[in-house]
């Protein structure tokens, strides 16, 4: 998955200002105590990051 993709998954899943600051702000323990930017600039990769996201988030299997 690309960035780019990933930054469309989570617009649209928690709104463009909601998921720039859950990217931003939201410590994720799966991802190793990072936010979400903070594990795509570590090199995890984008699907990872966002499953990450929907686990924390609770987002539905047919969303992710």
């Amino acid at each position: 998955m690309r960035i780019t993709v990933f930054r469309k998954l989570m617009a649209g899943e928690f709104g463009q200002v909601r998921a720039e600051m859950i990217a931003r702000d939201h410590v994720l323990s799966s991802l190793g105590g990072r936010t979400a930017d903070e594990a795509l600039e570590a090199g995890i990769g984008a699907k990872e990051v966002w499953l990450a996201v929907c686990d924390a988030f609770e987002v539905p299997e047919n969303r992710r």
